[in-house]
């Protein structure tokens, strides 16, 4: 099982201060744990949304929105992608991870879809060929 984990932007990962050495250190020491353990797939911090953009979509109709947006709350500081074994593993590794903000700060934990999740609605598995072949291309292209 994949899982997304999303790190909580605040207001200091908003203005774009990048962490102390002390928290850099601790976090190579855990995405090192992570890797060891064949559980870290991707993991990056973002810079702020005053630098990114969102795209609305109404119909066929786009407006491009420029950042910074306002609820910081609702905002990414960064994401890790795991391969674990089930929500509860995904779990017990982000409780190990150092507190990725200088005060409170909030992690969240959400599973990717998988190909075979989509079996009830593609029952050919036509849609799932393709999938497979997509990343297959994607993979080869990235090396």
């Amino acid at each position: 099982m994949r899982f997304m984990i999303l790190v909580k932007a605040d207001k200091t990962s908003e203005t774009g201060q990048l962490p102390d050495e002390k928290l850099l250190i601790e976090m190579g020491k855990y995405n090192e744990e992570l890797v060891k353990a064949g559980v870290l797939l991707a993991g990056e911090g973002l810079h702020p949304s005053s630098k990114g953009a969102r795209v609305r979509f109404s119909g066929d109709k786009r407006t491009v929105i420029d950042g910074p947006f306002s609820e910081t709350k609702e905002l990414i500081a960064g994401f890790w992608l795991f391969q674990v074994k089930s929500k509860e593993e995904a779990i017990e590794w982000v409780k190990r991870c150092p507190n990725p903000m200088v005060g409170e700060s909030e992690i969240e934990i959400r599973q990717v879809f998988e190909a075979e999740d989509f079996a009830p609605i593609d029952p050919t598995g036509e849609h799932r060929k393709k999938e497979e072949e997509l990343r297959k291309l994607s993979e080869s292209q990235r090396r």
